[in-house]
């Protein structure tokens, strides 16, 4: 027995789910999920089904059979027209035989004889076959007086009729030409999280919205849309710290010494390219002496762009697990969670999720410990040594911080973020996630737990005073580097601005 999705289009007219679920109830199949809600989409229905993969083969004829199967997402036209028709009975008839010959779905329609106009009936089309518009059309201005208002193949103009396929199409201008196999897996899974949050109360528009603005701000971004802020400290006469923070996602830092460039998290994949350009042009050298990179966790935003450097990257076992198996809640208690599940699916599909190939386990070292965390491991960048803490699973299972007591620095990954000194633009990008999981950290008490050993660990450090700093750097997974300041983060030292290449970015 195996589990099976379905994505049926059923007519909107009494017992047509009940037909469904008899084809399915006759093979035996088990019906695990069913969505359905005319407030999205008055015709679409998905199922998820247990049953052999024989059963399977039976159900998928017969839901086929009936006209139900959705095995294709055929893009659909719109049309607008305004057409003046006589005063004879039946004209109406007339017209609507041209239509519904064609296969002309109808998503307006107006017309009144007592109005300003009547003799003019203003519709709105659907039709799935771009032929059949210039035959319609054809067809109507032999016989019609009529004016086209509109005229899309976008899908920007389909109603909500067609909620899902104008979804799917909007899906695909981000991800580019997909299997529409492909497509109806996706959409089957976008909606199993609807499903999920509106049980929780959620707005559906607010999913789906969220949903798209992900992917359109990472498409937007990339290229010449792409701008990040900069900061260069030098935390040692032969020591330097770059942060560069990109437009979507966390940060990407270099620890640069005259020999070798660590790089700690590379973010999206979606930005490598625009990210290695930035580094050439900071750092003339730089690409050319990365060594190795240190990966803090399994977000796509942390390691999605891995894959596009030939160096190693050392990681928690956990994270090079979560990779495995594209779950971003794997090994926390959250693990079932469907959301987790598909949002790990979506954001490495927008992103362009490229992790890393070279991987290096960090293991125990022994039972050392500084403050709530165990030591992981040392890393000795150029003459300085650097400890690998592990995480205790309160953002992501297998997350590990970078701390140093001699050099004054801590690399807090998502635990300890500056979200007070987040762009707005920044800070808009992270809520989307926040609108799909409900919470970004997996466990959300032990997060809080992370944060206040953190905190206090960087309260109590304050490094060498190189270059008159008094107190640790706090280097979070987004948004500035910062000191700690009573109890707020204030950003260090001075934060260049790279703009898009519109605005004047050297490229």
């Amino acid at each position: 027995m195996e589990k099976y999705a379905f994505v049926a289009r059923v007519p909107d007219q009494p017992g047509s789910l009940h037909k469904a679920a008899e084809i399915i109830s006759c093979h035996k199949g088990n019906i695990n999920r069913i969505q359905f809600d005319r407030r999205i989409d008055p015709y679409t229905v998905f199922f998820e089904v247990t049953s052999t993969p024989e059963a399977k083969q039976a159900i998928s004829r017969g839901l086929l059979e009936l006209g139900y199967l959705q095995t294709a997402l055929k893009p659909l036209s719109f049309l607008k027209l305004s057409v003046h028709i006589p005063h004879t009975p039946g004209a109406l008839l007339d017209f609507l035989q041209c239509t519904t010959a064609l296969r002309a779905n109808i998503a307006m329609i107006d017309f009144d004889d007592r109005g300003s106009n009547p003799d003019l009936l203003t519709v709105s089309l659907n039709l799935e076959e771009s032929a059949a518009v210039s035959s319609l059309l054809d067809q109507l201005k032999s016989r019609y007086r009529m004016e086209v208002l509109e005229y899309d193949t976008s899908g920007k103009h389909l109603d909500d009729t067609v909620f899902y396929l104008r979804f799917a199409q909007a899906i695909r201008s981000l991800v580019g030409e997909s299997e529409d196999s492909f497509l109806l897996r996706l959409l089957g899974d976008v909606n199993h999280i609807v499903q999920e949050l509106m049980n929780r109360g959620q707005d559906p528009r607010v999913v789906f919205q969220s949903i798209l603005l992900t992917g359109e701000t990472l498409r937007d971004t990339r290229g010449p849309g792409f701008y990040a802020d900069v900061q260069q400290i030098p935390l040692e006469k032969d020591l330097l710290l770059v942060c560069i923070q990109p437009p979507c996602g966390g940060n990407v830092f270099l620890l640069e010494t005259p020999k070798e460039c660590v790089m700690v998290d590379t973010g999206y994949g979606i930005y490598s390219q625009d990210i290695a350009r930035v580094i050439r042009a900071l750092r003339p050298g730089a690409m050319e002496r990365l060594s190795r990179m240190v990966i803090t966790h399994a977000d796509a935003d942390h390691c999605g762009a891995g894959g596009h450097y030939a160096i190693p990257a050392l990681m928690h076992p956990g994270t090079r697990e979560i990779i495995r198996v594209s779950n971003r809640a794997y090994g926390s208690r959250s693990q079932s969670s469907i959301l987790e599940e598909v949002y790990t699916s979506l954001i490495n599909l927008f992103s362009q999720f490229c992790p890393p190939r070279d991987v290096v386990l960090l293991v125990p070292s022994g039972e050392s410990r500084r403050g709530r965390f165990a030591l992981l491991a040392t890393l000795d960048v150029g003459n300085h040594r650097i400890e690998v803490l592990e995480g205790i699973g309160g953002h992501l299972h297998g997350q590990i911080y970078l701390y140093s007591r001699d050099i004054g620095v801590f690399f807090s990954a998502d635990t300890v973020i500056n979200f007070g000194h987040l762009t707005p633009e920044r800070a808009r990008y992270n809520t989307l996630a926040v609108n799909l999981v409900t919470s970004v950290n997996v466990d959300s008490e032990r997060a809080k737990e992370e944060r206040k050993a953190i905190l206090e660990m960087v309260r109590e450090t304050s490094g060498q005073f190189y270059g008159q700093r008094k107190k640790c750097l706090v280097c979070g997974g987004h948004g500035p580097v910062s000191f700690l300041d009573e109890n707020s983060l204030v950003p260090f030292g001075d934060i260049v601005h790279i703009p898009p290449a519109g605005e004047g970015c050297p490229r």
